[in-house]
């Protein structure tokens, strides 16, 4: 009995996470100068930059500040002042759709549904299941 009532609290868990993403996402939809693609992926140009786009195959240099929606920092390299060196193709669908439609210079703010972060599962403590993730990103250069 105690296993199913805990697989039920476990569902509702993950159904919670759903909807409240769901409502924040559809909110924020509606504010003026956000954007959203067809995937769903949202973002909002803080700085404009002049430069070459990255392609899925590149690696590049980032500034990033990753948060879950209750503000709670999972990552945050601007107060280190260590920027990240990536391969595109290593990341979530949402930072591999959103960093492509930056310029070097750039600094979006991205919203990732779960759909295009971690989705279901999470990633354990750090990120719930069905989390919808934030991104304060500037791209630093294309290495």
């Amino acid at each position: 009995m105690a296993k199913r009532e805990k697989k039920s609290r476990s569902k509702g868990s993950l159904g919670n996470n759903r909807k409240a993403g769901e409502d924040f996402l559809f909110r924020n939809a509606q504010k003026d100068k956000v954007v959203e693609t067809e995937t769903g992926l949202q973002y909002l140009i803080v700085d404009g930059g002049k430069g070459i786009k990255p392609t899925l195959f590149d690696r590049v240099k980032i500034h990033q500040r990753a948060l879950l929606l209750d503000g709670k920092i999972l990552e945050d390299t601007y107060r280190e002042n260590k920027p990240d060196e990536v391969k595109l193709e290593e990341l979530i669908e949402g930072l591999q759709e959103g960093l492509q439609l930056m310029a070097v210079g750039n600094r979006f703010k991205f919203w990732i549904p779960s759909e295009l972060g971690w989705g279901r599962k999470g990633t354990g403590n750090k990120i719930p299941p069905n989390a919808v993730l934030t991104f304060d990103i500037r791209l630093l250069e294309i290495c």
